[in-house]
């Protein structure tokens, strides 16, 4: 597999790399088994406070799985229930993943590569970008979870109309219908995102792993606050980035939090 994915470290904030530009960044079912590896090393760290993920120069994001793979490890029931899993076990651990995460789109997020896009807290995109999932053009029903991950974000109508045909749309449309948050000309892209990732990190970590787990527990249906959730807000006030913050207040000065 070589180096085609891997971690980049610059003070508080990650970089998750997808250096395979001459397939695209396509996905290799190698590198859908390496990324939950490198997630729980960005996790375990405590001086990494925010996750980028990006493709590693302005040809793609990613334009999703390898196909070329899928004739040796898709063709049959039981290859392909063991790639999906994989793939989708990577998808879910980005999707879970503790710390904010920020998609870093340079002109093509499709099929598995609009999922690990979607999975990110948030999503900046270049003007030429394209997004699409193209599944239904390979004869392939898309799986549930990433289904229900986009419907939640651009609901059902516009989920039917992308999967149904396959097509791509322009970054334009995919900001008019939430999948990115904020759009810039070419390298204005990759400044923009790292500067709202600075933004994060100079947050308190504390606040920023609980908020993060409070919005995912009710996205997933959670009506009330479970023991967990509860001890973890009621943590948080004895925190040193609690006693911090005060601190900073009563002074007039911006928190250090460490």
């Amino acid at each position: 597999m070589g180096n085609e994915l891997y971690i980049e470290k610059n003070g508080p904030v990650a970089t998750l790399v997808i250096d395979r530009a001459e397939q695209r960044n396509a996905f290799s079912l190698e590198m859908f088994q390496k990324l939950p590896e490198l997630l729980e090393e960005v996790a375990a760290d405590p001086t990494l406070r925010v996750l980028v993920v990006r493709g590693v120069d302005d040809r793609a994001f990613s334009a999703g799985a390898d196909i070329k793979e899928f004739l040796g490890n898709r063709l049959s029931q039981e290859k392909a229930k063991n790639y999906n899993d994989h793939a989708l076990q990577a998808v879910e651990k980005l999707y879970r993943f503790p710390k904010p995460t920020i998609a870093l789109i340079r002109k093509l997020a499709i099929g598995g590569g609009l999922e690990l896009a979607m999975a990110c807290d948030f999503r900046f995109a270049s003007r030429n970008s394209k997004f699409g999932i193209t599944a239904a053009r390979l004869g392939i029903i898309y799986n549930l979870t990433s289904t229900k991950r986009l419907m939640n974000v651009i609901g059902p109508v516009k989920a039917k109309e992308l999967l149904y045909t396959g097509k791509l749309i322009d970054a334009q449309e995919a900001k008019e219908i939430g999948i990115i948050q904020e759009l810039y000309e070419g390298d204005a892209a990759n400044e923009a995102a790292y500067q709202f990732a600075g933004e994060l990190a100079a947050t308190s970590a504390t606040a920023l792993r609980g908020n993060k787990k409070v919005i995912q527990a009710i996205i997933d249906g959670d009506q009330s606050e479970n023991e967990e959730i509860a001890s973890m807000i009621l943590d948080s006030f004895e925190s040193d980035d609690y006693k911090e913050g005060i601190q900073a207040f009563m002074e007039k000065r911006q928190p250090n939090f460490t």
